[in-house]
């Protein structure tokens, strides 16, 4: 009983401590961003040391950072955690407003966010798809030396691979009694007509000539060339020995026999491989599938030829892809007349791909990839209206494309959007009770969904094995995040969903697939970069099934934001501990990022807890 009743005492006071926590936090978090937009009436920024209302002495500056209000510093400088120049946390009052989520902005406060803006245009926008791969056979240029008749393999001319040979030349004496019975054929029915000529049996005759060439359309499906067979002809005698010649030039990349054994009808003796023209396959990564495509011109480097670079066409995009590596073949076509390209040596190779046209001919409209504020399936771009004033625009993007992305929806040419300062525009909304665009209501949420006691286990081996993954990568540790991973995919199809109503089979079947995906490139990801690329996905899967099945008796599940990962697109993350643990940075900026969401499963409604039967 006692050691229940501490349990519950210190259950209570960690809740406590929790709440002045974020109570806290949300307080610095909303004077470092305010302070982030407003200076003094005249525009300029405020005195070192300004006198009170009353005219006496001067107040102490502090100097905070608009990221990390966490940051409190008595002089200027730069921020520890993210290099951004410190702001003053004094100031007076500003000329910021916020309604129906847009702001306005003096030309001060836009100096002092660092605002910048470009305009939506239509431009050739072109990107650089690298892809690695190696060179391989033509198969349309690979031929093989088969036994057309069964006999002994008296010699082989070529003992060993490697080496080049001509179309005609002698590779291999067989003894085939067969062949020795055909020969005799031939000369015979040659012998035939040679008797019937001046005999006046003209039907006699043509029958004899008939046999003549059905002995040697026999002779010549057994292997024999017809120079072979009129030398049958011109001997007058049959050979015990009839020598097999190579049907192409190339080079004897098999040998599949040895002298003195006996074949049969298809036995392979050689293979050849003509290699004046060879296949280079790359690897097209799934998310660049969309700029590649037949007929593009490749350039490519070898590793085995340093200095060297090579041209070729892309003939054939594989139309399966890998389901292990994510990628598809993209096969090049390439000349080789001094045969230096050898299969078998690796490639890295670069497409330059353009962005289509619209259906009316003209290129693609077009804004800076710094301009969209990406958070999972949602694109949002801040548009100025006018000097002065922003609002938020919810956009359809098409691929990026270099320092661009396409815009499918949502804006027109001409407009400006904000490229730079974005982040900052949307967290002084929010300051100052407005919509954030890149947060919106939880009316948009999906229905909560009750689900039995054991399937909340299982949910919770899920919301287990994404934090493992999160806590590797916000140690730089890759195997751990790849042991995460594998655990959340074991998670996932351990999910009895027999137990499921209609309502919430609907909703766990609509989010596995992506959750499988993305859970399957953290496995397999070739470096901590692109782990990291696919745990923002996972994450923003995760965060819509805390959404729709409350995240289980274990704690609330905290959502954070770093508006620096990503080249400043910025990403949310789930984790169980209030203070942030960056997992896009790691050690470089352990503590970059702010809380933006305290109970990620609750929506504020108290509805955090699962049900249970």
């Amino acid at each position: 009983m006692t050691d229940g009743m501490e349990r519950t005492s210190g259950r209570r006071r960690r809740g406590k401590s929790t709440a002045v926590i974020l109570v806290v936090t949300g307080v610095l978090v909303g004077l470092g961003l305010w302070v982030g937009y407003t200076i003094g009436r005249s525009g300029a920024a405020p005195p070192r040391g300004r006198e009170t209302a009353a005219g006496g002495a001067p107040e102490a500056e502090v100097w905070t950072c608009a990221m990390h209000p966490q940051i409190r510093q008595p002089k200027p400088g730069r921020c520890p955690i993210c290099a951004m120049d410190l702001v003053p946390v004094t100031g007076g009052g500003g000329e910021v407003r916020a309604r129906a989520g847009e702001i306005r902005l003096s030309e001060a406060a836009r100096k002092l966010a660092e605002i910048e803006t470009a305009p939506v245009e239509r431009r050739r926008v072109t990107v650089e798809v690298r892809m690695g791969g190696r060179v391989e056979y033509d198969e349309t240029r690979v031929s093989r030396i088969t036994a057309w008749v069964p006999g002994r393999l008296d010699r082989l001319y070529i003992d060993y691979t490697g080496v080049p040979v001509k179309r005609g030349d002698r590779m291999v004496s067989l003894y085939s009694p067969e062949l020795v019975a055909a020969q005799e054929e031939l000369l015979q029915s040659v012998l035939a007509v040679e008797r019937l000529e001046g005999s006046g049996a003209e039907s006699l005759k043509r029958t004899a000539e008939q046999t003549v060439e059905a002995a040697r359309e026999k002779l010549r499906l057994w292997g024999l060339a017809p120079e072979q067979i009129s030398e049958i002809e011109r001997r007058g005698t049959a050979a015990d020995r009839v020598d097999i010649l190579a049907p192409a030039g190339g080079v004897v990349v098999r040998k599949d026999a040895v002298e003195g054994e006996y074949v049969t009808t298809g036995t392979p003796v050689y293979t050849i491989a003509d290699l004046s023209r060879v296949w280079v396959k790359l690897d097209a990564y799934e998310s660049d599938l969309v700029w590649v495509r037949a007929g593009q011109r490749v350039e490519f480097t070898v590793e085995a030829l340093p200095g060297g670079k090579f041209e070729g066409e892309i003939a054939f995009v594989d139309p399966v892809l890998d389901a292990v590596t994510r990628t598809a073949k993209a096969r090049v076509n390439v000349d080789n007349p001094g045969g230096d390209l050898k299969p078998g040596m690796f490639v890295r190779a670069v497409v330059m791909a353009a962005a289509g046209s619209d259906s009316a001919g003209r290129p693609p409209l077009v804004v800076p990839a710094s301009a969209p504020l990406v958070t999972g399936e949602r694109a949002v771009v801040y548009v100025e209206k006018e000097p002065g004033v922003y609002a938020g625009v919810e956009v359809s993007l098409g691929p990026r494309a270099g320092d661009y992305y396409v815009v499918r929806e949502g804006l027109e040419e001409g407009q400006c959007v904000v490229t730079r300062g974005n982040f900052k525009i949307d967290s002084a909304i929010q300051i100052m009770a407005g919509p954030s665009m890149m947060n919106p209501p939880a009316a948009g949420h999906a229905p909560r969904h009750d689900v039995p006691a054991q399937v909340g286990a299982g949910l919770d081996r899920i919301y287990a094995a994404y934090l493992s993954i999160h806590h590797g990568l916000s140690r730089d540790d890759q195997a751990e995040a790849r042991e995460g991973a594998d655990m959340l995919l074991g998670a996932l199809t351990a999910v009895d969903m027999s137990l499921f109503d209609a309502g919430a089979h609907a909703a766990y079947m609509g989010l596995l697939p992506a959750i499988e995906r993305h859970a399957e490139a953290i496995a397999s990801a070739g470096d901590i970069a692109a782990a990291r690329a696919a745990f923002a996905q996972v994450s923003e899967d995760v965060y819509a099934l805390a959404a729709s099945f409350g995240t289980g008796a274990e704690g609330p599940l905290r959502r954070f934001h770093c508006s620096m990962a990503f080249d400043g697109r910025g990403a949310y993350w789930l984790q169980s501990g209030a203070e942030v643990e960056n997992p896009y940075w790691g050690a470089a900026m352990y503590r970059c990022g702010e809380l933006v969401e305290a109970d990620a499963g609750g929506r504020g409604d108290g509805g955090g807890e699962r049900g249970h039967d």
